[in-house]
């Protein structure tokens, strides 16, 4: 769940923006997708090895859609179901895939905070700099803006793109804090961004440095951590 002074920043940004709500973050099949599942799909979600591996041994499609365009790994990640995602990718899945959100397997358990099936994904593969959403951003971009430190210090370790902008105009820097709370777990993806290299020079699309996004919403923290960061 996203924290509620989050979630206010959030809304009140993309309220600005025109930016529709139902698209500000994926979210997993709703109870009545997930009893619609049949075959991979159903076993995928309940993580039912046994049956992957006889529809694997059938012949079945690896990288069939549901409704909304989700693969059974796609599915299986939103679960947890990390032994479904192993067993899958093994048998051939395709790791990099984008739904009908055009979100990924990354970029789903990125924006879940789930570092651990995360971590399975980049173990077997899976790209860690894909250019995700409608808002043509990445995984790291998604982490960031919620405040994932330990999924964006996993990124970042993968060789995720560290200054992508989205068709925002904002990276992962400026989105830890024009969509942060200014809290410390923002604060540790900052920290993680600057220490990884991540440019401080890149501005929004009106011409705002981090700098000055940080000091404009009073986040003293952050404020601290940038011009601590310009001194180096």
């Amino acid at each position: 769940m996203m924290a509620r002074g989050v979630w206010r920043s959030v809304l009140a940004v993309a309220l600005g923006l025109g930016v529709p709500l139902g698209a500000l973050a994926q979210v997993p099949p709703p109870a009545a997708e997930v009893q619609a599942y049949e075959g991979l799909h159903q076993a995928a979600w309940q993580g039912d090895l046994p049956k992957i591996k006889a529809l694997i041994a059938s012949g079945a499609n690896l990288d069939v859609r549901d409704m909304r365009g989700r693969t059974p790994l796609q599915v299986a990640t939103h679960a947890r179901q990390r032994e479904a995602i192993k067993l899958l990718a093994k048998a051939g899945a395709n790791l990099d895939l984008l739904e009908d959100d055009r979100y990924d397997a990354v970029t789903i358990a990125a924006v879940a905070d789930d570092s651990a099936t995360l971590s399975v994904l980049l173990s077997l593969g899976a790209k860690a700099g894909q250019i995700t959403s409608r808002y043509d951003g990445t995984a790291l971009i998604a982490a960031a803006h919620l405040g994932h430190d330990d999924v964006v210090r996993r990124l970042i370790a993968a060789g995720a793109p560290l200054d992508h902008v989205n068709n925002l105009h904002w990276t992962a820097v400026i989105e830890s804090i024009v969509l942060g709370d200014g809290g410390p777990r923002h604060q540790r993806t900052l920290a993680a961004l600057i220490d990884a290299g991540a440019s401080l020079a890149l501005t929004d699309r009106q011409g705002n440095t981090p700098l000055q996004l940080a000091r404009a919403r009073g986040y003293t923290a952050m404020v601290g951590l940038l011009e601590s960061a310009r001194t180096r």
